[in-house]
């Protein structure tokens, strides 16, 4: 009877040790989210070079792209990317802290990758501070508002209590446990990737963001357009229509290699007319404005308007 009992407490002792060792193995797997994104940096000054990089856990290389996007203090969007993750599924892409990062205040980065978000926060300390906004308006409204949820929500709450009575002759639902959510833990990739050049579109139909074209595009735009004020005004509005069809267009220049040649054949015309800022020298706004003028009236010309007469002459001689 001592002998079994001594048993006993032996088997008790591995059970609870096993169990708790299992509890830390699970732990141990459950603590790394499939995706995330981060900065070498919580704030960065003007000039300064701002690395984004991330890890896709699992990575199978079936869904390669990452696309980038930074938020400014005030909302708007002001740089967009997409990037190419390597093969154990790490990402990165490093820019300057300049030309539309110009905003003293705390700016969002959020990345995308098959569908599953994440995102992080860095400061820039040495730009220009936000005018202050009259908030007396908003106030007022922001208070109506609140009135009326409030309002909204006793209703609700009525119609709610006297659906759960109604309910609760019913069945009961045994409702799953939330699952609470998962610390964040990012690796810091091999080696930096060099800042991409923005440009999707041209990207996919060159094949890489080191093709001379792409490297010209990125050039321009640093080095001519967004070294004046109008340029950086420019950049902003341009990238909130550009980057609103542009990742999808990039997506089917990858599937379609029929569609992608058209593509390059297309922009061709574009970028012998940008070629005519590398031969001039922008050192003031009516410069900037003038030339960016002209070089967009030269690309309607080409594109729409000469494309247009040749179709009408066509006809008439029909």
């Amino acid at each position: 009877m001592h002998t079994m009992g001594k048993f006993f407490l032996v088997f008790l002792c591995l059970t609870i040790a096993s169990y708790g060792l299992s509890g830390s193995v699970y732990a141990s797997n459950h603590n790394i989210l499939p995706f995330t994104v981060a900065t070498n940096s919580d704030s960065y000054s003007a000039g300064d070079t701002i690395l984004i990089f991330g890890t896709i856990r699992d990575y199978d290389g079936k869904y390669p792209n990452v696309t980038i996007q930074i938020f400014g203090p005030l909302g708007g969007m002001k740089v967009i990317d997409q990037l190419t993750a390597q093969s154990d599924g790490t990402f990165s892409v490093t820019m300057k802290a300049q030309g539309t990062i110009n905003l003293t205040g705390e700016y969002i980065v959020k990345a995308m990758w098959n569908k599953q978000p994440a995102e992080t926060i860095f400061e820039f300390v040495s730009g220009a501070v936000p005018e202050p906004i009259d908030t007396t308006a908003a106030e007022k409204a922001a208070a109506q508002a609140a009135a009326e949820k409030a309002a909204a929500q006793a209703a609700a709450a009525q119609a709610a209590a006297a659906q759960a009575a109604a309910e609760k002759a019913a069945a009961t639902v045994e409702e799953e446990p939330e699952i609470e959510p998962e610390p964040v833990m990012v690796s810091q990739p091999d080696e930096e990737k060099k800042k991409g050049g923005g440009c999707l579109i041209a990207t996919a139909a060159f094949g890489s963001e080191m093709a001379p074209q792409v490297q010209f595009l990125r050039e321009i735009r640093d080095n001519k357009v967004l070294q004046t004020e109008s340029g950086s005004a420019f950049m902003t509005g341009f990238n909130q229509f550009y980057y609103s069809f542009s990742p999808a267009v990039a997506d089917y220049e990858r599937e379609n290699p029929a569609f992608k040649e058209t593509v390059k054949l297309a922009l061709t015309p574009m970028l012998t007319s940008l070629a005519v800022l590398n031969y001039v020298d922008i050192d003031s706004e009516a410069e900037m404005l003038g030339y960016g003028i002209g070089i967009i009236l030269l690309n309607i010309g080409m594109y729409f308007v000469a494309p247009a007469i040749i179709i009408i002459k066509i006809k008439n001689r029909n």
